[in-house]
């Protein structure tokens, strides 16, 4: 009973007591049947319901929102819709997909009442029954889907799912505002092996970029090649740079093999490979003789 009928209903019966004690108790008795005419004619819908009245079986109107009144006994409300936007969450356990593996998948469904003459007519119960056409399409549609498809693709699968659901729904008065899939659960072993495949598929692409850039550097590695070749000053002013960054940031003392000097100076060790071919023979040496004595003669005695 709403408040307004329940305030009416109230001050008819304190009239009643009143008139019947003070006045006329047959008077008061009228009160006290007013008042419940009043409490059984007189409804108030909220602005999101509708009454659904029927008149001897027959029916009679969608009532609401606010007050109205009905023919006690000739007329009887059967439903009371709440046209909000409501939500039923729905599942399917160990479906199979297109490709055979059991998914476990959880959704949840946006709807509302449309119209309520529908809803209350044309089904016995239309909650039980959008849970069940929503765990219903949501099988078919795991059904024809692969996996790959159902992981990658949530969008499309919400969008066949309100498609299919809203389909079966509007001859019962229920609009279909949105399905959204919460969950996909597969089995751990496919986790471990699509994990296993998803790094072997990032290992590959690793090594193909690192092959990629061995052959770019490789390739400016000839190229520097060929301008040291045919410019020896350039190497000279590479060897000096290589020396300064070693250095630059600490002192050090750097032994270097004279072949790594001769090889950083090319003109130097061009100069010494033509010095080398050039054999200059050296002097002979000449045999001194011996120094001979010379005896001085006996003197005389």
């Amino acid at each position: 009973m709403n408040p307004i009928t329940s305030f009416l209903v109230f001050v008819c019966i304190l009239a009643g007591v009143g008139t019947g004690y003070f006045v006329n108790p047959f008077l008061g008795f009228v009160f006290f049947a007013a008042g419940a005419v009043i409490a059984a004619s007189l409804k108030m819908a909220n602005v999101w319901q509708k009454f659904v009245v029927l008149r001897m079986g027959k029916l009679q109107g969608v009532k609401g929102a606010g007050l109205f009144a009905i023919i006690p006994v000739i007329d009887s409300i059967v439903a009371v819709i709440d046209c909000r936007i409501q939500t039923t969450a729905f599942n399917a356990e160990q479906a199979l997909t297109r490709d055979t593996v059991p998914v476990n998948v959880d959704a949840i469904i946006f709807w509302h009442v449309e119209d309520a003459e529908k809803a209350a007519l044309a089904i016995t119960n239309y909650r039980e029954a959008i849970d069940r056409v929503a765990q219903t399409s949501l099988r078919e549609m795991i059904g024809s889907s692969m996996l790959t498809a159902l992981l990658s693709d949530r969008k499309d699968a919400d969008e066949q799912l309100k498609t299919e659901i809203g389909a079966k729904t509007a001859p019962w008065g229920i609009s279909v505002s949105s399905v959204e899939i919460r969950d996909v659960a597969i089995p751990e072993a496919l986790q471990n092996a699509m994990s296993r495949q998803a790094q072997a598929e990032r290992e590959k692409q690793a090594r193909v970029i690192l092959g990629s850039a061995e052959a770019a550097i490789a390739g400016k590695f000839v190229e520097a090649a060929d301008i040291y070749a045919g410019h020896p000053g350039a190497l000279q002013l590479r060897a000096m740079n290589i020396i300064y960054e070693t250095t630059k940031e600490r002192g050090a003392t750097i032994l270097m093999p004279s072949s790594m000097v001769d090889s950083l100076n090319p003109s130097a060790a061009t100069l010494a490979f033509a010095l080398a071919g050039q054999v200059v023979p050296a002097p002979e040496l000449v045999e001194a003789p011996e120094p001979v004595m010379q005896r001085s003669a006996p003197g005389p005695a």
